[in-house]
């Protein structure tokens, strides 16, 4: 009786968990302004009653997708910062976000749909602004663990840079365009 509730618990996280899958599949396609609730339930295999048991609306969603988003990529690059420091060279370091942006780009395409935002909500736009910053802070990290006697408010601005390089080049799908983007970073990376 006592691992009931766990079960349910779980179930339910599963539950919003698809929702959110089903959710990412749709603003694939459709793009997040032309998301509906219906077209999320349908593509999770629910009754849009049954949706709204976990979210209300397509804002709630949105929230869900930012926050598993978030939680991912700062837990992803978490595991990457414990083992960066000032002697991996600062190539290296570029490589492997950028590699690790366009494989993440192929694999999540409504995260870059979110990423971008849209003149069409302020709630979409603020949602990019949270991730832009969320991701902003990870590379500063990056690079204040690199060279620790970086100061953090450059470090961040140095950070939030690079992000806005990437957003920039990334959705291109240019390999010339990707490499270009490491030649600019080591450059503009270099001053830390």
């Amino acid at each position: 009786m006592s691992d009931r509730p766990v079960r349910r618990q779980a179930r339910g996280l599963r539950r919003m968990a698809e929702i959110l899958d089903a959710a990412e599949l749709v603003i694939a396609e459709v793009g997040y302004p032309d998301l509906t609730t219906n077209q999320v339930a349908t593509r999770a295999g629910m009754s849009p009653g049954s949706l709204y048991q976990f979210f209300r609306n397509k804002d709630e969603i949105l929230d869900g997708l930012v926050a598993r988003y978030t939680d991912e990529r700062r837990e992803f690059w978490a595991e990457r910062m414990a083992s960066v420091t000032p002697d991996i060279p600062l190539e290296a370091l570029v490589d492997s976000f950028v590699d690790e942006s366009v494989a993440f780009k192929g694999s999540s395409p409504a995260y870059w749909a979110l990423l971008y935002g849209s003149a069409t909500g302020d709630r979409l736009a603020e949602a990019s602004q949270r991730l832009h910053a969320a991701i902003a802070e990870q590379v500063a990290e990056m690079l204040v663990r690199r060279s620790p006697a970086l100061d953090k408010d450059r470090a961040l601005l140095m950070g939030t840079m690079a992000v806005s390089m990437v957003k920039a080049v990334i959705p291109q799908n240019s390999p010339e365009l990707v490499e270009e983007l490491k030649v600019m970073l080591v450059g503009y990376l270099s001053a830390a």
